[in-house]
């Protein structure tokens, strides 16, 4: 089959319970935060998680979730072990629109990567995150072949804390630009481009046909307090750079192209995914040949829809939303 989007990430079960604090209190949990957590821990956390909601998450997969839902035909390539969760993962990736194209584990040292996420009555969520399997994903995952009928690729930067990451990361490029397809990569937090910034300096200025940040990503890859400095030194060495400025209107430029793409201000019910769906709709008007600013005022809307509501991905008829602004 070809696929119109390829995107590689780590794949990561969200376990999603409510909780009062004082079950909180009794596991340890810290409230309002996310940390990162070992295998003993998480196995106690999600014993503890009687009645959770499992939602397949991690940023990517979120993404090719919202494209999958805009009709585009879309593929995931992770790392899941064949224990319930990683089954589990696979199964509803598929059930959602996304094809999970490596069979899950059997026998595997690690378990399935996970996100405990406890819910208080006040709407806050304590995360508590093993990364399991998932940060093994290397170049044996990646399968050449799927990239045959030109498609675009994606990959979060997060990856990029193992060395086999970035060959896996690097092999999917190759693969991509072979088959004439686009590589592209979101930055993922300024603390992830602090950890990676010569690796990301590289990447933006050779394999990356697109880049998405938000200004502090922007800045901490550059080094520089000056946004406009740092697009100016972005669009020096990538085709397409794309910044995001939280409720302000995004930035995208194209070779000699500058445009912005206007955001409407809506109160957030949970931030959670924005920047992930973000890059759905962006995604998408990019694949389908829409002109720069439709693809940047597709990605606002993707993500003022995912949070007005709980959860990182669209529960609303996001292309209804596109023809009612006359964009689809």
């Amino acid at each position: 089959m070809a696929y119109q989007v390829i995107g590689i990430g780590n794949a990561v079960m969200d376990v999603i319970s409510t909780a009062a604090d004082a079950q909180l209190d009794r596991l340890g949990v810290q409230k309002g935060i996310m940390q990162l957590i070992e295998r003993d821990r998480a196995e106690v956390l999600t014993h503890a998680s009687n009645g959770a909601r499992l939602i397949p998450g991690g940023s990517v997969a979120n993404t090719l979730a919202g494209l999958g839902r805009l009709g585009l035909s879309t593929a995931f390539i992770g790392r899941v072990a064949g224990d319930d969760l990683g089954l589990a993962y696979a199964r509803d990736m598929g059930a959602d629109g996304t094809d999970f194209v490596n069979a899950p584990l059997d026998g595997a040292d690690l378990p399935t990567s996970r996100s405990i996420i406890f819910v208080t009555p006040d709407g806050e969520r304590s995360m508590n995150t093993y990364l399991g399997i998932s940060a093994e994903l290397d170049e044996r995952d990646v399968d050449a072949g799927l990239f045959s009928g030109g498609s675009w690729l994606f990959l979060e930067g997060y990856l990029f804390d193992k060395d086999k990451g970035k060959a896996a990361f690097l092999k999917a490029a190759e693969a991509c630009h072979a088959a004439g397809g686009q590589a592209g990569i979101a930055l993922s937090d300024p603390f992830c481009v602090d950890r990676h910034r010569e690796d990301f300096r590289r990447l933006v200025a050779g394999p990356m046909d697109y880049v998405i940040g938000n200004i502090h990503e922007w800045q901490a890859l550059y080094q520089v307090e000056d946004l406009e400095e740092a697009l100016r030194l972005a669009s020096a060495d990538c085709g397409t750079v794309i910044c995001t400025r939280s409720g302000e209107d995004a930035i995208l430029i194209r070779g000699g192209e500058r445009v912005t793409a206007p955001v409407h201000r809506v109160t957030p019910v949970d931030a959670t995914g924005a920047g992930d769906q973000f890059a759905a709709g962006l995604i998408y008007g990019l694949a389908q040949g829409r002109p720069l600013a439709v693809a940047g005022r597709m990605g606002c809307i993707a993500a003022a829809e995912v949070i007005g509501h709980v959860g990182a991905r669209p529960e609303a008829d996001v292309m209804a939303l596109f023809r009612a602004e006359g964009l689809a």
